[in-house]
């Protein structure tokens, strides 16, 4: 079997295999049973089993062979799939930005929202792509749609994606500016105090942030306005008491 990690031998060690992830085996009850036993209060408004495959079923029509799945959040460093093949990517059409402000447990709460990052409209995104052969596609979206499109707040979509000059397509999940959740408005002050105290049973909204540009950082990406806002994070949490 082919090295997946030949082609950025740097990344090896760095991405969490998928036996070892907590979304290997995500399920509605497994959150659920995690809240009630954190004593959170959940309000999240999870799809039903039947929608959410539809939503894959929908994302996947008329998809044949090997599939890339490209990544620019927590993906990069956990994607919990099995894959042949890892490269960097860029998005041509999409940016990267922080606007998911999560309220429902998973990295803040309702007294302290957490944050995290949506694939948006813009001028290009940098991040990686994971190959998914044909024979385990079904399997491994199965598992990638009960993590990413749990609930609502995302657009399962496939767009354009250049890989070492050469084009291609790669299913990816963008930005549902129908959730409220998406705060299209967010303030750069919310941005940074969200990110630094948002807290929920994922972890912190800072590590996700923190992990988020370390992981661009192996690949040799500057994504400025994460960079910013991490400095900013930081600056706000040495200043705290």
């Amino acid at each position: 079997m082919s090295d997946p990690f030949r082609h950025h031998p740097g990344l090896r060690g760095k991405i969490r295999p998928a036996a070892e992830s907590f979304f290997r085996d995500i399920t509605v009850d497994k959150v659920r049973a995690i809240m009630a036993e954190r004593g959170i209060e959940d309000r999240f408004p999870y799809h039903p089993d039947a929608t959410r495959e539809a939503l894959r079923a929908e994302a996947l029509a008329g998809h044949d062979g090997d599939l890339l799945v490209f990544a620019y959040g927590s993906l990069l460093w956990d994607p919990a799939l099995e894959f042949t093949e890892v490269r960097r990517a860029r998005a041509p059409h999409h940016a990267r930005r922080f606007i998911l402000v999560d309220v429902y447990g998973g990295r803040g709460t309702q007294e302290t929202p957490g944050l995290m990052a949506a694939l948006d409209e813009g001028a290009g995104c940098d991040g990686l792509v994971f190959r998914i052969p044909a024979e385990t596609v079904d399997r491994e979206t199965e598992i990638l749609f009960r993590r990413e499109m749990i609930g609502p707040g995302y657009h399962a979509r496939r767009v354009p994606v250049v890989i070492d000059g050469a084009a291609a397509r790669a299913l990816t999940f963008v930005a549902d500016h129908d959730d409220p959740l998406m705060r299209a408005d967010i303030t750069r002050a919310e941005q940074v105090r969200y990110a630094a105290t948002g807290e929920g049973f994922l972890g912190t909204s800072y590590d996700y942030l923190a992990s988020t540009v370390a992981h661009l950082a192996e690949m040799g990406i500057e994504d400025a306005d994460a960079s910013a806002l991490l400095a900013e994070v930081r600056a706000l949490r040495a200043g705290s008491p």
